[in-house]
């Protein structure tokens, strides 16, 4: 199902440090020691913030949070050997980085042993990262849990922004939950290469496409017949009682919020979803997606067939 509300391509650094759980005051902080880049500013001169943007301080907050020196930080983004993106291109795509955040880890280990007793919660948050590989650690244990039987590099690095993003909206339940789509995907060569053609299909709506050009109708129908299939496949392999599990134990977990669930508002605060977590309203309005108005209609189109359907 698709929002039909109007997500911001840009936003502005109030409502990025919103989103990411800081200060306007860090994130100019994080471009004055370099660790963050400056980004395009708009008619007004004030920064603008978009995805790709959010997704580096959605690293920042994690790794910092973690006990990371924001100058390690930093030094692992300059080099691009450290940062994962070893062809150089800027966008962060190869694995082969993770051996040099490793390297940071492990050095930071070796500070914490020392200071156990008062960091102990950041050496295990540490230890963690490293036993799942640093860009799955930044995700809950409630996460990665249902992704350990993948095999390694199954997973794509934009499937982990997107779970990252939406633990930050709905929870670890909430991400866990989303991951069924990725194993999915992750096992299933045929469903992933569909999926890479109906998204290669949706980003060549730009802003170059009237919102009334017959394509934007035709992807529309494909996006909506992928998640058909998409959810019968689910259905039938049995992800999806693995979805019921997951609520299960979840619930077993917390049973606090199990109990303050069943009289959660629309606002997504129920069972699964602590209060550092906001709302879906909340976050929607502060987590840019760069999409052209086409694109927004095939968006719209797409819901409107699944509405149809029920």
């Amino acid at each position: 199902m698709y929002s039909s509300f109007v997500p911001p391509r840009q936003v502005r650094i109030g409502d990025a440090a919103a989103f990411v759980g800081t200060t306007p005051r860090a994130i100019r902080h994080y471009h004055e020691i370099g660790l963050l880049p400056e980004p395009v500013r708009g008619g007004d001169g004030r920064r603008r913030y978009g995805y790709e943007d959010m997704i580096r301080l959605l690293w920042i907050r994690r790794t910092a949070d973690a006990g990371i020196a924001l100058d390690d930080i930093r030094d692992a983004f300059a080099d691009p050997a450290l940062a994962g993106d070893g062809d150089g291109d800027g966008d962060g795509d190869d694995d082969d980085g993770d051996d040099g955040i490793a390297s940071i880890l492990e050095r930071l280990e070796e500070t914490l042993v020392a200071q156990e007793a008062e960091l102990r919660r950041q050496r295990t948050a540490v230890q963690r990262m490293r036993t799942e590989g640093s860009r799955m650690g930044l995700l809950s244990d409630f996460v990665t849990g249902r992704l350990k039987s993948l095999p390694a590099g199954s997973l794509r690095q934009a499937d982990l922004d997107t779970l990252l993003v939406t633990e930050r909206i709905l929870g670890p339940l909430g991400a866990a939950v989303q991951a069924g789509r990725f194993i999915a995907l992750a096992t299933h060569p045929d469903l992933r290469e569909e999926s890479d053609r109906v998204d290669a299909a949706e980003e060549a709506l730009d802003d170059s496409v009237a919102v009334d050009d017959p394509r934007v109708a035709r992807v529309a129908a494909e996006r909506h017949a992928f998640e058909e299939a998409l959810h019968a496949f689910i259905e039938n392999s049995g992800l999806a009682a693995s979805d019921d599990a997951l609520f299960d134990s979840w619930d077993a977990l917390h049973p606090a919020a199990a109990d303050e669930g069943a009289g959660a508002d629309e606002s997504g605060r129920g069972s699964g979803r602590g209060h550092e977590f906001m709302s879906v309203v909340e976050a929607i309005g502060k987590m840019p997606y760069d999409f052209s108005p086409a694109r927004l209609r095939c968006m719209e189109l797409a819901e409107e067939l699944a509405a149809h359907e029920v």
